[in-house]
């Protein structure tokens, strides 16, 4: 048959990252409405009882699937590609994860705030988290090269890329002039506002404890690697 590479798992995920796409988002949009009701770190909690669980689900399914459908390429063995796309991936994680730095707020030990910055990675990229999951999208779609891995990927891009002007958005809702200051500075697009001389990178920003914590999830993550892909596997769906 000829569409026999187009298995259900496609289907699964394609509804998975739809899934996710609104709860996380949704639940962004109504932070406003339910802080107001529920309180800044109630809502948090209901936050991450939603996102996270969700999260889980999706990334267990996409590592028990991920070479499932059609493999488009296969570059696995050739010399310097997997170097490249550990680096890649660990690259994707420095910008993936700036939101990390308030650890006491994501946990909600702290008050729960929403907080515009320019500083460290801030000024290379608006929005280091779409630049993150673009770039870890591009390093997995090379090495793993399947029509399953293609979706993933599509759908995760496109959902950062709402998130863009969805976060954008909110921000300007809430902080008007402060924020369109902000963003006539910086740029979506990496080193954009720096090589357009709207902004000055400076290095000694990024010699902060967090990113090293990061650093550190990194090295954690590429020793866990297999475990987690072992662990997943043992899933049966």
């Amino acid at each position: 048959m000829p569409h026999d590479w187009l298995t259900p798992s496609h289907f699964v995920m394609f509804g998975l990252l739809l899934g996710f796409a609104i709860a996380h988002s949704g639940l962004a949009a109504l932070r406003p409405w339910g802080e107001q009701r529920l309180g800044a770190r109630l809502y948090r909690v209901l936050f991450a009882l939603v996102s996270l669980p969700f999260a889980g689900v999706l990334i267990a399914y996409f590592i028990s699937h991920r070479y499932d459908g059609l493999r488009l390429w296969n570059v696995q063995g050739f010399a310097g590609v997997e170097p490249l796309v550990w680096v890649l991936s660990a690259l994707s994680f420095l910008f993936l994860y700036p939101s990390t730095f308030n650890l006491l707020e994501v946990a909600a030990i702290q008050k729960p705030q929403v907080h515009i910055y320019e500083t460290g990675i801030i000024r290379i990229t608006r929005h280091p988290q779409m630049v993150g999951q673009v770039i870890w999208c591009v390093a997995h779609t090379l090495w793993i090269g399947t029509s399953f891995m293609l979706l993933t990927s599509l759908g995760l891009i496109l959902h950062h890329l709402f998130a863009v002007w969805h976060g954008d958005r909110r921000l300007l809702a809430r902080y008007g002039e402060s924020f369109e200051s902000l963003r006539s500075r910086t740029s979506v697009i990496p080193f954009l506002a720096i090589f357009q001389g709207r902004q000055t990178l400076k290095w000694q920003e990024f010699l902060r404890p967090a990113y090293l914590g990061v650093a550190a999830f990194v090295f954690l993550f590429w020793w866990a690697h297999p475990l987690l892909i072992r662990a997943t596997g043992e899933i049966a769906w």
